[in-house]
């Protein structure tokens, strides 16, 4: 059916191209950096040149109705950036000396396969290691180069302590439901809201941890819930500040970051208490359900108020809502993840939504796989390990959901700690020689403890990062340099969840290679057994994958035959239909063959098979002499529509005209009592060190709460060491700790730290520190100085 009345649909064929004026317009999908986990419908228009020129919302496509964020329509101002990187760089100096020497594609294969082979001779492939950034579309890349061409079992999130990246509420999903979740807002059928005939409206939503409008996080589009409150869905806002959508909210909870699993253990004290729990699924469908009322009885309304700030009423009140609407639904995001006991406060999270019988049903959290089924994801490749070869993974030996293969990546500090020491966990030898990089910037983002990353990579022997833009940690630590295409210059296919959709190539950017194009590249040189002959290209590699998943189409018949999209069945309650179990029996994919509230591995694993609450590391509650000198509860990574993690930084962009420096935000009582001014740079500290970021006053925070932006970099300095574009002077990881981990591996305390803030003035940093932006006393900004130095840094000199 049609969308959206208010466009002229005549402009917008449903085809993959036509022309539009002396413009060629192209229908694809948006799905690799920079841009963000979504992988909305577009149109990109090209010139005669093939230089992209503008991007617009697909108005033709159920997924995102034509809508798009800044970060779309900005593409072309990145895609045709001048610091792009444009063809394959060797180190030419030292690390960090920002000096380059071009190559040749088959210069920098030839430098990859003799360290490859090098490399898998002294140490074996198991020396060899695979870090991966936000996902997107390199996913199923960067895991079959390295299982297949490598060979090495090793694939992680970069650096990301925990992995605390939608890893651990996935990790949790599999044992308690055998699936993954999502809110259910219609998205997976053409046929969208009161136009499906099965979809209901949830009358409640219960955002958890996200901002979605901004940040449509983990592929789910954060208009869809702006659509359900135009039909009629309340909200219920659990963040510890006022957001957009919060404000929206019929009960808005602002809670002690790090308290979430508290708060969830609490909602459903009440729930039972009062028994406004689902008897029928309970009774029918779940295990353990004793076990979990005797454990929420622990957690009264009054004891969860003072963990969380909450007001006891609101905590009250809000649970009953969810309880009484049907349906109801959860939303939740990062700082789920991001404690230690991130698996835990999802596990509270799942048992809320299974004793109200919110799964699977219209209007709740539905389960959802890979569109198609396909193995586009971690596992991709991985049938070409040779035997024994998992088992190796670091980090295996200590976490079980690792071990037992919950979610397909190693553990994050497990590595960090191989580099350093080179022995794994157990004190065996584990050197690594490698690592492969592929669309992250660690030191800058996806990285606690940046300093003391930075350090591990002096161990390690080489590093080759493949990329858009030239970041600090290229300069910091990289030897060999690819440059990577964007969105509009690939062809390739995108399945998280449904719909299937397609990527068309429209434009190319100098010697800039399709992220699948490096991968077959380096299979025929590295490993051809494991290539078909025919495989040369991307869009071989997709018509290859779709006919090894019996997906029933190729890739040209997806783009021209189905307009660049395609919808599967999708059904409800398919626990009840035997649609979850490779035995067709009814039930979830669990030991138990339910919907598991108290989780039988675990109970086998020795560990807490209930939810729990436990205080961060440090906080006021657990490390009260500390909180003494560090007063303030620091959450960090507060999202922005401007940017995605530590992209779009670049200067002369829209992105930095709007926000042209990094703020934290803190209540305008608390900025007074520290003499912080608004819009003054201004120092945030602990026990592991400082960054400054820009005060912006938000009387919306606990006064006892500061939030920081993450990411932040400037391309606009010097790149060379000490600046490295200025990466340690504004980054709040050098304040979170790495390897501060739960028993089940997943998870760190990264928005739940404690910190002082305090004027940056003259008197506490040198002239060569200050800032790239001045503020003025209108609380604009103007350009000032470079950061440029020959001397080490104020993080150097304290690290």
């Amino acid at each position: 059916m049609e969308y959206n009345n208010e466009y002229n649909l005549d402009l917008y064929p449903k085809k993959l191209h036509w022309k539009e004026g002396d413009l060629t317009a192209t229908r694809t999908t948006m799905w690799s950096g920079p841009g963000c986990h979504e992988g909305c419908q577009v149109i990109f228009y090209t010139d005669d040149d093939g230089k992209l020129v503008k991007v617009e919302g697909d108005p033709n496509s159920p997924f995102n109705q034509g809508r798009l964020c800044m970060r779309c329509l900005e593409l072309p101002e990145l895609v045709n950036h001048e610091e792009r990187l444009r063809y394959p760089m060797k180190r030419a100096g030292k690390r960090g000396e920002d000096k380059w020497e071009r190559v040749s594609w088959d210069k920098a294969y030839d430098i990859i396969e003799e360290k490859v082979r090098a490399f898998q001779e002294k140490d074996g492939p198991e020396s060899i290691i695979s870090m991966i950034g936000t996902g997107r579309n390199v996913s199923q890349v960067i895991a079959h180069n390295q299982y297949a061409n490598f060979g090495g079992p090793d694939l992680t999130l970069c650096f990301l302590s925990g992995d605390s990246c939608m890893l651990p509420r996935t990790a949790l999903c599999y044992v308690v439901m055998g699936n993954q979740w999502v809110a259910d807002m219609s998205q997976f059928r053409p046929d969208r809201y009161e136009n499906d005939p099965e979809w209901q409206i949830p009358e409640c939503i219960v955002i958890w941890g996200t901002n979605p409008v901004v940040c449509n996080s983990d592929a789910f589009l954060g208009h869809w819930i702006v659509e359900a409150m135009k039909r009629g869905s309340e909200l219920v806002t659990i963040d510890p500040q006022l957001t957009w959508i919060a404000s929206k909210s019929k009960y808005w909870l602002r809670l002690r970051p790090g308290t979430d699993a508290a708060l969830a253990l609490g909602m459903m004290n009440v729930i039972i208490g009062e028994d406004l729990v689902d008897h029928d699924f309970i009774d029918k469908w779940t295990y353990g359900f004793e076990a979990l009322a005797e454990r929420v009885k622990d957690y009264p309304v009054e004891k969860v108020a003072e963990i969380c700030w909450v007001e006891p009423e609101l905590i009250v009140e809000a649970a009953r809502f969810y309880a009484k609407a049907h349906p109801s639904t959860i939303q939740w995001g990062l700082a789920v993840d991001m404690s230690k006991i991130g698996t835990p406060t999802a596990h509270a999270i799942a048992c809320l939504a299974g004793i109200t019988g919110n799964i699977d049903n219209p209007g709740g959290n539905i389960l959802i796989d890979q569109a198609c089924g396909l193995e586009f994801g971690y596992n991709s490749g991985i049938e070409y390990l040779k035997e024994g070869m998992v088992e190796k993974r670091l980090g295996n030996s200590k976490y079980n959901l690792k071990k037992y293969g919950f979610t397909a990546s190693s553990q994050s500090d497990a590595i960090l700690e191989a580099c350093e020491t080179g022995l794994d966990e157990k004190g065996d030898p584990r050197p690594v020689n490698m690592l492969w990089i592929q669309s992250s910037n660690p030191i800058t983002n996806m990285g606690q403890d940046a300093p003391r990353i930075y350090r591990a990579m002096e161990k390690v022997p080489f590093i080759c990062v493949v990329d858009l833009f030239k970041t600090p940690f290229i300069v910091a630590c990289a030897d060999l340099v690819l440059p990577c295409a964007m969105s509009n210059e690939r062809d390739c296919i995108r399945v998280w969840f449904d719909p299937v959709r397609s990527l068309t190539k429209c434009s190319s950017f100098y010697e800039a290679k399709e992220d699948e194009q490096i991968m077959i590249d380096l299979g025929h040189r590295l490993a051809p057994e494991s290539w078909p002959e025919w495989v040369k290209e991307p869009r071989d590699y997709m018509n290859w994958r779709l006919q090894v998943g019996n997906c029933g189409f190729t890739m040209e018949e997806l783009e021209n035959d189905h307009a660049g999209m395609i919808y599967n069945d999708f059904r409800y309650y398919k626990y009840e239909k035997g649609l979850l179990r490779p035995d067709g029996q009814p039930g979830f994919m669990t030991p138990t063959g339910r919907y598991e509230f108290y989780i039988s591995l675990f109970d086998s694993w020795g560990v807490d098979a209930l939810p729990f609450y436990e205080e961060p590391p440090t906080s006021p509650v657990s490390t009260p002499e500390l909180a003494e000198e560090y007063p303030l509860v620091l959450t960090t990574g507060k999202r922005s529509f401007e940017f995605f993690h530590s992209e779009w930084r670049q200067a002369n962009t829209t992105s930095r005209e709007l926000h042209p420096v990094p703020y934290f935000d803190i209540h305008p009582d608390t900025a007074a009592k520290y003499g912080v001014a608004e819009g003054q740079w201004t120092w945030i500290e602990n026990q592991m060190g400082k960054c400054r970021q820009v005060a912006r006053f938000n009387d919306t925070l606990d006064p006892r709460v500061i939030s920081t932006e993450h990411g932040w970099w400037f391309p606009e300095q010097e790149a060379a060491e000490p600046s490295l574009f200025g990466v340690f002077d504004c980054n709040p990881n050098n304040l979170i700790p790495m390897c501060e981990n739960g028993p089940s591996g997943y998870g760190a305390p990264i928005k739940c730290g404690m910190a002082k803030v305090y004027p940056c003035t003259p008197d506490n940093m040198r002239p060569e520190d200050q800032p790239t932006y001045q503020v003025t006393a209108t609380n604009g900004y103007t350009h000032g100085p470079s950061h440029k130095s020959d001397e080490p840094s104020f993080y150097d000199q304290n690290k």
